[in-house]
């Protein structure tokens, strides 16, 4: 499948080698026809305010609503959740309002103030970066891991976002579950259409195997 890394401002570049390290051809996005080409988007860390400034320049905020109604997967890292939030403060600003929760910007204070924690479950290494934090998640807003207590890493529908940087470590699950479903039905295709071409056994067997690793792997 192909994502896509918005790449108006902020890391874009090290959720492209994430991306890349599980399987998705990726693509750096800097229009709007760009998000209309892609399967699934990554919107990465880095100043909020700025992203929306240029996303409203460059005219990309309707191609940005169409990729979201049409259900591609997408991944909010930091700024990127601070982008689809419902509400915003710390100051209060403008967002997409694709998540119902409010979140507080520059939480844990200034760029000096940064630091590398773990979930409280121990499953993952949390990059924290002037991160936001979660004040409020809606009722259907899924908690998939807290760091002492708060949530770090949710889940709505074709959204999961996170308040920390997870293309900064060498951790791959949490890319791996925003798009983990999107790569299976790729592979789950593949298989299809090799069937088809080739109507062979083997060729069915071979690509069914390369499926079942990649589930399994998931």
């Amino acid at each position: 499948m192909k994502v896509g890394v918005l790449a108006l401002q902020g890391a874009a570049g090290a959720h492209a080698r994430a991306l890349a390290e599980i399987g998705c051809e990726t693509v750096l996005v800097r229009t709007a026809a760009a998000l209309d080409a892609i399967d699934g988007l990554v919107l990465p860390g880095g100043e909020s305010t700025v992203q929306l400034a240029m996303l409203r320049r460059l005219g990309m905020l309707e191609a940005l609503a169409r990729l979201h109604r049409r259900g591609a997967p997408v991944l909010a890292t930091c700024a990127g959740l601070i982008l689809i939030a419902r509400r915003v403060t710390g100051p209060e600003q403008a967002s997409l309002g694709w998540l119902d929760v409010e979140v507080e910007r520059n939480a844990y204070g200034t760029q000096l103030d940064s630091f590398i924690g773990a979930s409280d479950d121990g499953a993952h290494d949390l990059v924290f970066i002037r991160a936001p934090r979660i004040r409020r998640a809606a009722a259907g807003v899924e908690v998939l891991a807290r760091h002492r207590g708060e949530p770090v890493l949710i889940r709505k529908d074709n959204v999961v976002a996170a308040t920390f940087h997870p293309e900064l470590g060498a951790d791959r699950t949490i890319h791996e579950l925003a798009f983990r479903s999107s790569l299976v039905a790729v592979a789950a295709r593949v298989e299809l259409e090799a069937t088809a071409a080739h109507g062979g056994r083997e060729t069915a067997h071979a690509v069914r195997s390369v499926h079942t690793g990649l589930v399994a792997r998931l």
